[in-house]
């Protein structure tokens, strides 16, 4: 790991370090997306004989995503959440952490999203292939290329900690220059943290 490496410290020491780090940039869900909002899920993971699309077997790691888009159709923010399965109880926390009641969210015609339509606006539309959800697809081709390339492979323990790190980069790439220091911030601000208890 390079952090170890780089500071001369135990890999185990370094590895917990970086997880409280990525605990940090978890979202304060104090400023929920507005306007036009897509939403979808994904895998991370290699392919398994017997588990593909919206497989609820399978020891791949399932995550759902949304982007609030721009008046030109450009990601504007992103956030992600690790889920159990593809139900309408597990997707639901993506709307009520990050989404306003008054966006206007779009989603593909799976059914776990009807449910949640009652409370939130949903408009379900075919996905044809991705062809209407460019922006949040490319996105989850980012995210899945980050992790593949950057850590190989990640836990399941761990995984939300690493998409709050991705989503942290994502929305604050037009900040740079405040980026580290909201970051170091919010390390100083945030309650004691034992590694026993990040689960």
């Amino acid at each position: 790991m390079y952090v170890a490496k780089r500071y001369s410290i135990n890999r185990k020491t370094a590895m917990n370090f970086m997880h409280k780090v990525r605990e940090a940039m978890k979202s304060n869900q104090n400023h929920p997306m507005q306007g036009e909002v897509h939403v979808d899920e994904f895998v991370v993971g290699g392919q398994e004989a017997g588990h593909t699309g919206r497989s609820y077997g399978g020891k791949k790691k399932k995550v759902v995503c949304a982007v609030e888009l721009t008046e030109a159709g450009k990601v504007k923010r992103f956030y992600a959440l690790k889920i159990k399965d593809f139900s309408a109880k597990s997707l639901r926390p993506i709307f009520d952490h990050h989404s306003d009641k008054k966006a206007q969210v779009t989603t593909d015609k799976w059914k776990g999203y009807h449910p949640i339509s009652k409370d939130y606006t949903i408009d379900q539309i075919p996905s044809e292939l991705g062809l209407n959800f460019k922006a949040i697809h490319t996105m989850i081709h980012q995210v899945k290329s980050w992790l593949r390339t950057t850590y190989s492979w990640v836990s399941k323990r761990h995984i939300e900690r690493y998409l709050n790190e991705f989503s942290y980069r994502t929305n604050r790439s037009q900040n740079k220059e405040t980026i580290f220091h909201n970051l170091i911030t919010r390390m100083v601000s945030a309650d004691k943290m034992y590694i026993s208890n990040m689960i």
